[in-house]
């Protein structure tokens, strides 16, 4: 278990100083500094699409908790994926905490690259969207 969340530290730590790293080439760029609005249709859009996939996949990991609680067999019935963030057995306030801090961390990092001209602006919501599909598509077909 130690070993699993140990690499799992490890490439979250290089994939935050790839982020860093894209964000400051990106923002080192001589762009005009005229005004750009930041919170338009595509901003918007995107971040309802990003925490709507995002709290799907933590509404689905509460799954495993009822299928434990109901103590069904041969579906899942322990969180075994991400332990470290929603417990063996997460229960429903803990996974939409931590939906909800994904989806805000993912908007906020969003929002500051969007605002100093970065081209990479949607990088933090696409990614928080990809892994909420990824986590949805295998709870559903695991634990429904």
């Amino acid at each position: 278990m130690r070993d699993a969340l140990s690499k799992a530290m490890k490439a979250f730590r290089y994939l935050a100083v790839c982020l860093l790293l894209a964000s400051a080439f990106a923002s080192a760029q001589n762009l005009p500094d005229a005004p750009i609005n930041v919170l338009d249709k595509k901003f918007v859009a995107l971040s309802f699409l990003s925490t709507a996939v995002t709290f799907s996949d933590s509404y689905t990991t509460t799954w495993a908790r009822e299928n434990w609680l109901a103590g069904k067999t041969g579906v899942c019935n322990i969180e075994r994926e991400s332990t470290y963030l929603y417990g063996a057995h997460p229960t429903p306030g803990r996974a939409y905490a931590v939906a909800a801090g994904k989806s805000v961390g993912s908007v906020v990092a969003a929002y500051y690259l969007r605002k100093h001209h970065s081209r990479l602006w949607s990088l933090p919501m696409v990614a928080n969207a990809l892994f909420g599909m990824q986590g949805t598509a295998q709870n559903m077909v695991m634990c429904n």
